[in-house]
């Protein structure tokens, strides 16, 4: 994906088409983390393509490294992944035998997940490629500044965690909105449809 500039989006640039009153798109701060994290990504990718592994497969099996084993339901809350997404990719990682999965005995509906000794050897593998990245972004970066952005970037997260929950009245969803606030629909479509 060829990635666009900074600011090439903005108003002040081009000429605007509408004249939606928002920020800058540039400084819209989904979109400043989106880049800052294809910015990181970009650098991992690579590394992660010469084991066969996709991102989030590397996420499950990093974080199964710092656990003896979890269930599935706190793995997908662990490694922000949907549960059916989860499932397909802990199916492909069980039929490579880079994970195991069984029964919670306390508990049959539920699934316990951990790394399997060949996953640990893959980990092992991908290791110091993992941790030379690491240092060179640190090197570019800065350990300083790499350190305050992970503070604030956690003070984000728990002061945004203290917030209300965004929602949309329901007398809000009739007239205009409700042209565009259909609900949308869940999972894959199924093939065939249209």
């Amino acid at each position: 994906m060829e990635r666009c500039p900074e600011g090439v989006l903005d108003s002040a640039k081009q000429p605007s088409r509408t004249h939606v009153r928002m920020r800058e798109f540039s400084k819209s701060l989904p979109m400043s983390l989106l880049r800052a994290r294809e910015a990181v990504m970009l650098r991992f990718r690579s590394s992660l393509r010469m084991f066969n592994i996709t991102e989030q497969q590397w996420r499950i099996l990093r974080a199964l490294t710092s656990i003896s084993e979890i269930e599935v339901t706190a793995l997908a809350h662990a490694t922000f992944l949907l549960p059916p997404s989860l499932s397909r990719i802990l199916k492909d990682l069980e039929e490579r035998g880079l994970v195991s999965r069984r029964a919670d005995p306390e508990d049959l509906r539920r699934n316990l997940v951990s790394i399997t000794p060949s996953g640990v050897s893959l980990m092992e593998m991908v290791a110091p490629h993992q941790e030379g990245i690491y240092s060179e972004i640190t090197t570019a970066f800065g350990d300083e500044k790499l350190q305050t952005l992970q503070a604030l970037l956690r003070d984000l997260e728990a002061t945004l965690g203290e917030l209300s929950p965004v929602s949309i009245p329901e007398d809000a969803r009739g007239g205009e909105i409700g042209q565009f606030a259909r609900p949308l629909p869940r999972g894959r479509p199924r093939k065939g449809r249209k």
